[in-house]
């Protein structure tokens, strides 16, 4: 036997120390799962400006002074269980109109990554503000983006995809002044001050601590990259990088514990049990938006109970495949492709929009790349004028790593 054989797998084979410096190495410098959140970031802001934008006619009776769930009414619920809610400084209609047009905007702006650290923010007030105005108003898709939107602001989602990443490209931090930032931080700074004021009426004080350590944060973001971009920068992007990954590690958490949850709960009702649960749903007009399609499907026994029996399976599976790449990314489809039919079936667009979204940060990272490169070239045909700037892609966030949960 050649003695070198046997040899070479322990000199390869790396220490321990070195695998722990690597690992900390990657989780301090690197943002991971850039693709991921910026999916999860346009997914979300998209949702919840979708659902504004098709509920402004009714916005009054959701959430505004029209709402069955009146003012009055609301005051003494948050006084009991403090939900945050800017909507209970006063009862005016116009106050009313301001936020739901800040809710709006701000979503619009996180959609397109503008100014994401302060947009984020304020996506995360509107949320909170609207949803806890009116506790009732929701089909259980409402409870996620309530909690993405907490999330979202610990982390970097507009390090692709998004006007700042193209803003960036073009001018480096540090690399002039920014007089719309400054702008930017002096307006949030007085909403601040306006939520100190009125912090009796909005309800749990960690939100009003979290909003002003973001602002302070934001503003000694920017002191250093003006005037100190060395070692105190590197600092900075040190911290960030590790709050976005651990936040990235407990959205990911959330979306397991969902199905999980969701899943095992189903396995303890009858009707799951006996593969009809899918059935009845389908007979209710209220869930039937369009009623031939299911009573054709409610028609076909078999199929009702294979996708009943599926989607329990499916829902309990789904956490213990996540380091079987493969299997999680059928799973992943299967998940996503359920979505859509309750999305078609039952009309519950939105629902089923929130969980393909938040299902969206398991994506592997080269389908998204690829998809990426598919609507780059579809752009380039829609303008061919521009057909010479092609090949120029986005900032590269980080240099490539090995493979994780998220891609």
């Amino acid at each position: 036997m050649n003695p070198t054989s046997t040899s070479r797998p322990a000199d390869r084979r790396e220490s321990p120390d070195r695998r722990l410096a690597r690992a900390v190495q990657r989780l301090t410098g690197t943002v991971l799962g850039p693709y991921q959140t910026a999916v999860v970031r346009i997914g979300f802001a998209a949702t919840w400006l979708f659902f504004l934008l098709r509920e402004f006619p009714h916005r009054h009776e959701l959430y505004g002074p029209e709402s069955p769930w009146g003012w009055h009414m609301a005051r003494q619920l948050i006084a009991d269980n403090h939900s945050f809610t800017v909507l209970m400084w006063t009862d005016s209609a116009l106050w009313f109109e301001v936020v739901y047009a800040v809710a709006v905007l701000s979503s619009a702006l996180l959609l397109v990554g503008w100014r994401t650290r302060a947009t984020s923010a304020l996506f995360m007030v509107g949320v909170l503000s609207l949803q806890n105005r009116s506790v009732f108003m929701g089909d259980g898709g409402d409870n996620v983006i309530h909690l993405m939107a907490i999330y979202l602001v610990l982390t970097r989602c507009g390090r692709v995809w998004s006007l700042d990443a193209r803003r960036r490209a073009r001018r480096p931090a540090g690399a002039g002044s920014d007089p719309t930032g400054v702008a930017l931080w002096t307006v949030l700074g007085l909403g601040l001050v306006a939520v100190l004021l009125f912090r009796d009426r909005s309800g749990e004080p960690w939100i009003v601590v979290l909003l002003g350590l973001l602002w302070l944060a934001q503003g000694a973001w920017w002191l250093v990259c003006r005037f100190a971009p060395g070692q105190p920068r590197v600092l900075l992007d040190v911290l960030a990088n590790l709050l976005h990954n651990a936040t990235l590690a407990v959205i990911m958490a959330e979306v397991c514990l969902i199905y999980a949850t969701a899943g095992w709960y189903k396995i303890q009702g009858s009707r799951w049990q006996d593969g009809t649960a899918l059935y009845y749903p389908l007979k209710l007009d209220y869930f039937s938006p369009w009623p031939v399609l299911s009573d054709l499907l409610a028609g076909a026994s078999l199929v009702v109970m294979v996708i009943t029996y599926g989607t329990v399976i499916v829902q309990v599976a789904f956490p213990f495949t996540l380091f079987n790449r493969r299997v999680k990314n059928v799973l992943l489809a299967a998940m996503m492709l359920e979505h859509a039919g309750i999305a078609l079936l039952l009309g519950l667009p939105f629902f089923s929009l929130a969980m393909i979204t938040a299902d969206a940060v398991f994506l592997p990272t080269a389908f998204l790349l690829w998809l990426e490169g598919r609507v780059r070239r579809a752009g380039g045909r829609l303008r061919p004028g521009r057909a010479a700037g092609a090949g120029e892609r986005g900032p590269v966030p980080d240099a490539p790593a090995p493979r994780t949960l998220v891609g």
